[in-house]
């Protein structure tokens, strides 16, 4: 079924998906050492992920939100600083990884 064929969820799920949503950006606030591509490596979406989807569902409801906007919402700073207080560099493991994931996901 797709998105336009489920019903619209009640306000209370809406709170609960809200909630749930907020505790996930507290949860990868508080795991600073984990990296986006740790995430796209394991799960195949990131911290830019989600400011996509963000930014999307944002437009989707006719709110105009920039992608800078979008990732200081998910990263509770600017993304500038972010990348320059908690990035480091991806390893040649974890970049033959992701490569290996891309090609897997292009078949």
């Amino acid at each position: 079924m797709n998105e336009s064929n489920k019903p619209s969820p009640s306000a209370q799920e809406i709170e609960i998906q809200a909630a749930a949503f907020r505790r996930l950006l507290e949860h990868l606030d508080q795991r600073k050492d984990v990296q986006n591509i740790d995430l796209m490596n394991l799960a195949g979406f990131c911290r830019n992920c989600l400011s996509k989807w963000y930014m999307a569902a944002a437009d989707e409801r006719g709110q105009k939100i920039n992608y800078d906007q979008a990732r200081e919402l998910v990263y509770g700073m600017p993304y500038e600083q972010w990348k320059a207080q908690y990035q480091t560099p991806a390893s040649a493991e974890q970049n033959a990884q992701f490569a290996a994931q891309q090609q897997k996901n292009d078949h």
